[in-house]
């Protein structure tokens, strides 16, 4: 999807600062034809100054907010597994998430919180958020992005459970259909020792509670 090898497309200055993107060239132009025509579609005039450029951003938008196409989670994960004989639970909370339905390409957003008890492996915890990413940055449901997030930790660290729990807002039901715009959808997912009450409730708690 974006090609490392072409040369930087250069976007206007603003204030002295240059944005550089690197997609492949090509299929910016195919996604843009299709968004050029939509817009034909809908109405509107893609002639008009506002619109100019506007199937290209599309396009450069709908590729970065899909590229999680490109990235293994797994690869992720071992890229930055340590021994280590540590055994109580370890919890990454509040990671930010941004994913588009599958149903109707709209976002939804929210946070993740996850914790996984070593069994003689951590990862360093900075790819548990990136792992995050490359599921949320593809056409979604919630549902299931529970389930991969919480499977990909478990097939690949091994750990005695992982635990995870995943709450967003979707704009497909505040911005269209039923229009409620404060409803909030929480998923949940586990996996051993978290199968158990007494460990749930602990993490339910945990990512509950604030820092001082």
């Amino acid at each position: 999807m974006i090609d490392k090898n072409h040369i930087p497309d250069r976007d206007d200055d603003i204030d002295g600062y240059t944005k550089i993107d690197r997609y492949n060239p090509q299929l910016i132009e195919n996604l843009s034809a299709h968004y050029l025509d939509v817009l034909k579609q809908i109405g509107e005039n893609p002639q008009r100054e506002g619109l100019l450029k506007t199937p290209e951003r599309i396009a450069k938008a709908m590729l970065f907010l899909t590229h999680g196409y490109d990235l293994d989670a797994k690869s992720i994960l071992n890229s930055a597994m340590f021994k280590e004989e540590y055994s109580q639970m370890v919890i990454v909370k509040d990671i930010e998430v941004y994913s588009m339905c599958e149903h109707h390409m709209l976002p939804f957003f929210g946070k993740a919180h996850i914790a996984y008890i070593p069994n003689g492996y951590v990862v360093g915890l900075s790819k548990i958020p990136r792992v995050v990413d490359a599921f949320a940055r593809r056409l979604q449901v919630q549902e299931r992005l529970t389930n991969e997030i919480r499977d990909c930790i478990q097939e690949t660290l091994n750990p005695v459970g992982v635990g995870i729990v995943i709450e967003c807002r979707h704009l497909c039901m505040s911005m269209r259909g039923v229009q409620k715009q404060n409803s909030v959808t929480t998923t949940s997912a586990f996996t051993g020792e978290f199968l158990k009450e007494k460990t749930r409730t602990e993490f339910l708690n945990l990512i509950s509670s604030k820092l001082s």
